[in-house]
């Protein structure tokens, strides 16, 4: 036997040889959910292959949405530039020299109008990644499925949402976070009566992981953070049998495969017992159902092809864990936003996957693998530690005030760059089998006009629009958000009249101010 230890890289130690297996008689479909929350799986239904596009204007991302829905994408999932993220229009000032970078820019309804031109949204499932400004994009996403004569009733997709990870790792937050959770809320509450098929949260471990967490860290914050929109949801008088079926989840896949499989089947379980011990009755309402997506942070600019290999390792684990929806990154998205050749490569990676491997031929192939069952037990155990932690500091909201979720994350990012450099963690082709480099002749870039198309494009609005119109919708959000109306009915009404983004979040700005 080895005497070196082996960790995940979580730090959980992995045995030489594992000989039981932990006793588990459950099946998949069955409470509370380890083996997948379907009997059948994907000998039913295929996991859903979603390709992350958007970029520059409305109308470029319109055509590669047309592109990636032609080579067989079943939903759309729209990035938006930061300006849209965080309520600016390409028109202000603090919008300047991020214009269309990180996704598509949306000033306004008619911008919305553009992106989706051809494509009729009752078809499809679109996910949006969007957290502060998220009541505005999919109150502009309603208005034009109104537009297209779609039954709401049916409108199927989701929107992130989830702003207790902005907070702890991402940073694209605009007010405190109490009115945040309110509007929040506020979604839950109008969508649960007006859109019931439309997932109203995301909770997202995969920006926790981004920012340097480990595996059972990820797991942990993000459960932590769906406890919290529980209970907020709870407050607010929402019946949890309800109101929890339409959450879903968004975690990370990176390359320790069998510790990503262990996390996705700890998940269910975990959230499974979280759910039935708030009071949640139906079986629906305990189901962890969770997008992947695998992981950004994974990929080296240095011998970029590499990323083939390493996206096929993280999509195929996030498969054998389950997932119900996933988007694979392009090889060359550590040097900019994928060209249409590494979307392709990427979307063929998923259909191999499912079409040719066999592994979707029976459900949890994996089950009853002493490490993996061993692993799954070890993986819950590690997270439940920083969930009591978490608990006792009286909850996410608390534990992300006072920095706790914050520090932690910092401290294993520092521990990993630190193995990253002594060598002890390798990483091919940058500290391990480097090579003369070898740059990629295609890279996607973004034209810097684009700022000044979206400029035209608001003014032109703002002439063409009924200005009294806007300002009277306006100050009806500003008054309802003075008192304790929830605000997506007036989001909404401002959407319609051609209110533009930045408009309807200043005027919530003023109510709530910036954190």
């Amino acid at each position: 036997m080895s005497d070196k230890k082996f960790t995940t890289t979580s730090g959980i130690e992995i045995k030489d040889v594992y000989t039981t297996v932990p006793q588990n008689s459950e099946l998949p479909g069955q409470f509370p959910f380890t083996r997948g929350i379907q009997k059948d799986m994907y000998r039913g239904r295929l996991w859903t292959m979603r390709q992350y596009a958007g970029f520059s204007t409305a109308e470029e991302s319109n055509k590669r949405y047309h592109y990636l829905l032609a080579q067989g994408t079943m939903g759309l999932s729209v990035a938006f530039d930061l300006p849209t993220q965080i309520g600016y229009d390409s028109d202000d000032e603090m919008a300047e020299g991020e214009v269309g970078k990180v996704g598509v820019a949306i000033d306004s309804l008619k911008d919305i109008e553009i992106l989706f031109d051809g494509i009729e949204l009752q078809k499809i499932t679109t996910s949006m990644t969007i957290n502060a400004t998220a009541s505005i994009l999919l109150a502009m996403y309603i208005a034009l499925a109104k537009k297209q004569g779609a039954d709401l009733q049916q409108l199927s997709g989701t929107i992130q949402n989830d702003i207790l990870k902005e907070y702890a790792a991402r940073g694209t937050y605009i007010y405190p976070p109490k009115p945040s959770m309110r509007i929040i809320t506020d979604i839950f509450e109008y969508c649960s009566k007006e859109l019931p098929k439309w997932n109203t949260i995301s909770i997202s471990g995969y920006h926790i992981r981004e920012a340097g967490s480990t595996a059972v860290q990820e797991l942990a914050f993000t459960l932590a953070n769906g406890k919290a929109y529980l209970n907020a949801a709870l407050q607010k008088g929402l019946d949890i049998d309800v109101f929890a079926k339409r959450l879903s989840f968004f975690f990370n896949c990176h390359n320790n495969f069998f510790e990503e499989i262990a996390k996705f089947r700890a998940a269910r379980r975990m959230w499974a017992n979280i759910t039935k011990s708030l009071g949640a009755t139906d079986e629906k309402a305990m189901m962890l159902r969770f997008h992947t997506q695998t992981g950004g942070s994974t990929l080296t600019a240095q011998q970029p092809l590499n990323n083939v290999v390493r996206v096929a390792n993280q999509a195929l684990a996030a498969v054998l864990g389950g997932t119900q929806s996933l988007h694979t990154n392009g090889y060359d998205e550590a040097l900019s936003l994928p060209t249409e050749a590494a979307a392709k490569i990427a979307l063929r990676t998923q259909q191999v996957i499912a079409f040719e491997s066999g592994v979707t031929d029976t459900v949890d192939p994996l089950a009853g693998s002493y490490f993996i069952e061993t692993l799954t037990d070890e993986v819950e155990a590690a997270a439940t530690i920083y969930l009591d932690k978490i608990e006792v500091m009286g909850g996410s909201v608390n534990a992300i005030e006072n920095g706790y979720i914050q520090q932690e994350i910092a401290n294993a990012s520092y521990q990993y760059q630190k193995e990253i450099e002594s060598g002890e963690r390798i990483i091919v082709g940058v500290n391990k089998f480097p090579q003369k480099e070898e740059g990629l002749e295609d890279v996607f870039r973004v034209d810097e006009s684009i700022r000044t198309i979206q400029i035209e494009k608001l003014e032109k609005l703002k002439t063409n629009r009924n200005n009294t119109a806007v300002e009277n919708a306006l100050l009806r959000l500003k008054d309802a958000a003075s008192g304790n109306k929830n605000l997506m009915p007036f989001i909404l009404l401002a959407v319609e009249e051609y209110a533009t983004l930045g408009e309807i979040a200043n005027c919530l700005r003023e109510v709530f101010g910036e954190y």
